[in-house]
């Protein structure tokens, strides 16, 4: 399946990301990644049946200024509504609590972390995003977020010296599919077996490859 990754900001190179998407080996997904949010059009999304947003709301690395505009947010809202799938990950979550519709979509926005420390993920049982997962420790940013949405799903509980926090739900928008995961800033994350496992299953849930348990 063709999968648009859009990705690479000052805190988290577009290159990380490729690696971590190519240590997936063969999942079933041809990603093609987009690293410079000006580059972003809503006819080239629609190309694609899945999305994943590992971008905070930046241009690229070098430029700050946003490139997620009011009018994008509905071309995103209306590509949901469309029944395609949409999966963020980590800093795909940062720098969008103004941006309302957006926030909307994703059930959730990044707040704050704290400095990096050890962080536990803790699965759930009985749910198609953790099948085959156990919990695990890595060291990684611990996102703190606002989950928006209380229907949505949580399927992954983080935890450290700092507390405990939801770091992954599901939720539908329309006829489309939401995934939100929150580790992942550094390339050993990206690594780890589980974080693969939870990745993969991730991509396949919002392609609309199997179903919660709701």
């Amino acid at each position: 399946m063709r999968t648009l990754v859009m990705c690479d900001d000052l805190w988290h190179p577009g290159e990380m990301i490729r690696h971590g998407f190519a240590s997936l080996g063969d999942c079933g997904f041809d990603f093609e990644f987009l690293e410079d949010g000006a580059d972003w059009s809503a006819a080239h999304m629609a190309e694609f049946p899945l999305v994943v947003l590992a971008k905070s709301n930046v241009i690229s690395a070098t430029n700050k200024n946003p490139w997620l505009t009011v009018e994008a947010q509905h071309e995103f809202q209306h590509y949901l509504h469309a029944g395609h799938g949409l999966v963020v990950l980590h800093s795909g979550t940062a720098g969008y609590k103004e941006r309302p519709v957006m926030r909307v979509l994703t059930g959730g926005m990044f707040l704050h972390h704290p400095d990096q420390c050890p962080v536990s993920m803790i699965p759930k049982t009985d749910c198609p995003v953790t099948s085959g997962a156990v919990s695990f420790t890595v060291q990684d940013e611990h996102y703190f977020m606002a989950l928006d949405d209380p229907q949505a799903e949580v399927f992954l509980q983080s935890r450290s010296t700092h507390g405990i926090q939801p770091a992954g739900w599901a939720r539908s928008e329309g006829r489309g599919r939401v995934c939100v995961l929150t580790p992942g800033h550094h390339a050993e994350v990206w690594r780890h077996p589980m974080f693969q496992i939870l990745l993969r299953n991730a991509l396949h849930w919002a392609a609309g490859n199997n179903s919660t348990k709701r």
